[in-house]
């Protein structure tokens, strides 16, 4: 009589992974066999139980513990081709276990105890659950499985696409690559030359427009975004989703559109419908990755000149821009400055921005774009058609996020509280304030490109209105003409190319050395937080061309990714250059303590003073030469 078959019994309460469950389609539809002859693989007691293991060598099983029997235990069972079957959890009755190892030893295993001299303790405490790890696993598995079931041609979407803005349900691509419609589009169709020597075949820039243009094109406001906005600052009938600047712009309100034509770009280099590293190549048909040329805030401008060409708009009523949009109109006045002295630029409104970046901002980006790379998934930047690397992403939002608000704030709203007074410490986000980053995080990690934030920061890092600076970018320029010349003429780079090395920057062979530190004395462009900062000619000289332009700057001292000693030096720089229209205004923190992203919250302390001065005759000049006190609101 031969051996009666004995199935491996399955526990009462079974809660397969989804992944798991596709495995077993798989296996089964490969294999058309049934589920049985298993292996056990790491075999794991859970919740309360001790330290358990199964092992299989040369098909013994051990078991590492003296009463295997009566402890909870988690089985991951495989096929023979190593696909995980099931997970069966919480293995309470002896008897079960019992009967699961009786049919492991009759389908080829081997049982054997161990003496109570080969027993191994489990630790002295038990081990720590790690949810916020086990979710971060939980949607790689699950990008890792649309990816699997995505056709080939839906895995690497063009943002600036036509058939991109609606999406495609199901397809592995993250939220910038279904942006939702309801923008424009101005295309470049000529080859473009950026300040570091790279070249773009053509471009595209996506916007938004509100209120109306008057008959003589004189009403026009050119909005400025920062790092990771969308040109969507304001909603409408064709996209009514709420924008992101969306109570200061309409009827009344501080970009009057009763009074106003506005327009706000996504930036060069972004990824919301504007060309940048996710769109593709022409070249190659693929996205262009690191393959996408290093850019700067002066490039972004350029391309915002060539749609306002394209829209026949020759002057701006305003130029206005908060964070990054803020470094944005000082650039636009200085490159809309015509042969004969006037400018393109009516009025300038800087909010929470700089003339330069410095060493605290550059580091705290450089942080970022660290974390960010150091994510396997980001590949070099090749990862459109893979995983993104949405774990970099969410960490080094969550790093942003700290820079945008301010301490005095979060201590007011989170204090040091805890999520849950009631549950012990855990390593994973405890207190308020972590729960806080970590959904900052969850929100951002899939929304923005990792390749624009890498792309777009440097671009911030590198900001510089200096002379010096401005004189060395014309004349890397000038050195590339002919490679524009060359690409204009054949359609592609000249085989011996130098900007290729000069796009490659390796460490220095001698590493870091602390330096001494100067004294006010020994810099002429020291920084302090508290006292105005010496004021460089360089930075004077830069300004010039702005001496003509009203402008409104405006700070808030809570800000400590824009400190407010750098409004005062754009507002001094720029009178120093003999501009004596300049209205300098600064949020104390009594007015707001919201930090950086004060000009997204406060509608009248910021609002208010942006709308008074548009809309005065005289560019909102409070008097001339003289600032607005540093402690009172606009």
């Amino acid at each position: 009589m031969g051996r009666k078959h004995v199935s491996t019994p399955r526990a009462p309460h079974i809660h397969p992974r989804p992944e798991t469950q596709t495995a077993t389609r798989t296996a089964r539809k490969k294999t058309g066999m049934r589920i049985h002859g298993l292996q056990v693989k790491d075999i794991y007691s859970i919740h309360r139980a001790p330290w358990v293991r199964v092992d299989i060598t040369g098909g013994e099983i051990s078991c590492w513990t003296d009463r295997c029997s009566s402890y909870t235990l988690s089985l991951h069972l495989y096929t023979p081709s190593v696909h995980p079957v099931q997970e069966i959890n919480q293995m309470r009755p002896s008897r079960q276990l019992r009967t699961l190892l009786r049919g492991l030893e009759r389908n080829g295993g081997a049982v054997r105890r161990l003496h109570a001299s080969e027993v191994r303790r489990g630790p002295t405490n038990q081990p720590m659950s790690f949810p916020c790890l086990d979710a971060l696993e939980s949607r790689t598995a699950t990008l890792s499985n649309k990816l699997a079931f995505t056709p080939p041609e839906l895995t690497s979407p063009d943002p600036t696409s036509s058939t991109s803005s609606t999406g495609t349900e199901g397809a592995n691509e993250p939220s910038y690559g279904r942006i939702q419609g309801g923008y424009k589009t101005y295309e470049h169709k000529e080859p473009y030359l950026l300040d570091h020597g790279g070249i773009l075949p053509g471009f595209k820039i996506a916007y938004e427009t509100w209120g109306e243009l008057n008959a003589d094109r004189s009403n026009a406001i050119l909005l400025h975004t920062g790092l990771s906005a969308s040109s969507h600052a304001k909603s409408h009938p064709e996209n009514p989703k709420a924008g992101w600047w969306e109570r200061f712009i309409g009827p009344g309100k501080a970009l009057d559109t009763n009074k106003f034509f506005v327009i706000c770009t996504n930036v060069l280099g972004g990824c919301y419908g504007s060309t940048g590293p996710s769109s593709h190549d022409p070249s190659t048909d693929k996205p262009y990755g690191t393959t996408f040329p290093i850019l700067t805030v002066w490039d972004m401008v350029r391309a915002q000149y060539h749609l306002l060409d394209h829209l026949g708009i020759d002057t701006l009523w305003a130029s206005v821009g908060s964070s990054m949009g803020g470094m944005q109109v000082l650039a636009a006045g200085i490159l809309g400055r015509r042969p004969d002295g006037t400018n393109r630029v009516s009025r300038i409104v800087s909010i929470s921005g700089c003339a330069r970046s410095h060493p605290y901002s550059i580091a705290l980006r450089f942080t970022q774009r660290q974390v960010l790379m150091s994510d396997p998934n980001w590949s070099r930047g090749f990862y459109y058609d893979k995983i993104p690397p949405h774990i970099g992403m969410k960490l080094a939002r969550e790093i942003a996020t700290i820079t945008y608000r301010s301490g005095p704030e979060w201590e007011l709203r989170f204090g040091r509280q805890r999520a849950d007074e009631s549950k012990s410490p855990a390593l994973c986000p405890d207190f308020r304030v972590e729960t806080y980053l970590d959904h900052q995080g969850e929100k951002f990690c899939l929304e923005y490109d990792a390749n624009s934030l890498l792309y777009v920061s440097k671009a911030m890092d590198l900001f510089d209105v200096a002379q010096k600076q401005q004189e060395e970018l014309r004349a890397l320029r000038a050195k590339n003409a002919d490679r524009l010349a060359f690409f204009e003429e054949h359609g592609r780079l000249p085989d011996t190319d130098e900007v290729v090395e000069a796009c490659t920057l390796t460490p220095p062979a001698k590493p870091y050395q602390d330096q001494p530190i100067p004294t006010p004395q020994q810099s002429a462009t020291t920084q302090s937080t508290s006292s105005l900062p010496l004021l460089s000619p360089d930075l004077v000289a830069g300004l010039a061309p702005l001496r003509q332009i009203p402008t409104l700057v405006l700070g808030v001292q809570s800000d400590i990714l824009f400190p407010a000693w750098q409004q005062r030096e754009i507002a001094d720089a720029l009178k120093s250059a003999g501009n004596r229209s300049v209205t300098h205004v600064e949020l104390s923190e009594r007015e707001s303590m919201y930090g950086h992203d004060s000009f997204l919250l406060l509608v009248e302390e910021v609002g208010g003073g942006v709308k008074r001065f548009l809309e005065s005759s005289g560019g909102g000049v409070v008097e001339e030469g003289v600032d607005v006190d540093a402690n009172v609101g606009c």
